[in-house]
């Protein structure tokens, strides 16, 4: 049996890879690069259907470490149960906060300001002046606040915000302040100009912004959503922009992609990305230099950056915390 590592990045473009194992190319084509037995590191090609990440995994009988370049691992977590006991599985921490936080103030700054309306209006050759909310003195709640939203809240430090308010699974105290814990959100709601969402998929976060959440937000607040589309029940976010009570600013939605009669598209003040939040000029220095660290870390026998969870022989089951990054972000 040889060592193999799959690469969704050919590796002759990966400067400084570790030498030892045979690198191979794959990035969800229809043919596998080599016997999956033979895989023993997989890194799971980036922004490409579920099924199809997950596609290699039953027949990866000898792989030890499963990496993902996404903050986000639901889309390959399903897949795991075909693995054995011990697998690790990584996620991409430390690859997207810099994309996504840069997005993240582009939609909301761009939807308090009616970015959207100038433009159409510049289609018309209309000039469209007035008032406009700003993002000074408001007040600014993130929901998830791993490293994504640390990001987030660096890059919203400078806009001389009222204040921002942070929520997470369990309380912990950050240099910035509380960080309080998920039970505490409806009380935290009806006092936030702007909602971000940059909190993981998981069963228990799955339409966590449902009508009862919704209600709870102030008459013309702002939601960003820059987690996965899925954490926002997108019925009854309709029911409230619909109504124009508050406004949404999306780059990710459930279903995904939106398809092109959706009524999410039309609706009043709801402004749409297609899940650009990690694709930019940043992703492949970080992701190549995660790539580069991890394989070393392996190769050499230390401790893998990242680890969420490893799988154990009646299913799944978390990392202990100590060594585990715990994805209280983004799925970018």
């Amino acid at each position: 049996m040889t060592a193999d590592v799959w690469l969704p990045i050919p590796p002759e473009e990966i400067e400084g890879l570790p030498e030892g194992p045979n690198y191979r190319f794959w990035d969800g084509g229809e043919d596998f690069p080599a016997d999956p037995a033979d895989c023993v590191f997989y890194v799971v090609p980036y922004m490409k259907a579920p099924e199809l990440g997950q596609r290699p995994l039953p027949g990866m009988t000898s792989v030890q470490v499963v990496q993902t370049l996404s903050a986000g691992i639901d889309h390959v977590e399903p897949g795991l149960k075909h693995l054995r006991p011990g697998v690790r599985l990584c996620n991409a921490r430390g690859v997207h906060e810099a994309s996504t936080a840069e997005l993240t103030l582009t939609l909301i700054l761009a939807s308090l300001r009616g970015v959207p309306d100038f433009v159409r209006a510049q289609d018309r050759g209309e000039w469209l002046g007035g008032f406009r909310p700003a993002l000074a003195d408001k007040n600014v709640l993130i929901v998830g606040y791993g490293s994504i939203g640390a990001a987030i809240e660096d890059r919203l430090a400078p806009f001389e915000l009222a204040r921002v308010a942070r929520v997470a699974r369990s309380q912990r105290t950050m240099a910035r302040g509380l960080v309080h814990p998920l039970t505490e959100l409806p009380a935290l709601l009806p006092e936030a100009d702007v909602v971000i969402l940059s909190t993981p998929l998981t069963e228990n976060t799955r339409h966590l912004v449902n009508s009862d959440f919704l209600a709870r937000m102030k008459d013309g607040a702002l939601l960003v959503n820059v987690a996965r589309g899925a954490v926002v029940d997108t019925k009854a976010l309709l029911a409230e922009v619909e109504r124009r009570r508050i406004t949404a600013a999306l780059d990710v939605t459930d279903p995904e992609p939106l398809p092109r009669e959706h009524p999410l598209w039309r609706a009043p003040g709801v402004l749409i990305s297609p899940h650009v939040g990690g694709p930019t000029s940043a992703f492949l220095p970080r992701a190549e230099r995660l790539l580069r660290d991890q394989l070393s870390r392996f190769l050499n026998h230390r401790p893998l950056r990242n680890v969420i969870l490893t799988t154990g022989a009646t299913g799944i089951r978390p990392t202990d915390a100590t060594s585990a990054q715990q994805p209280d972000e983004t799925g970018t």
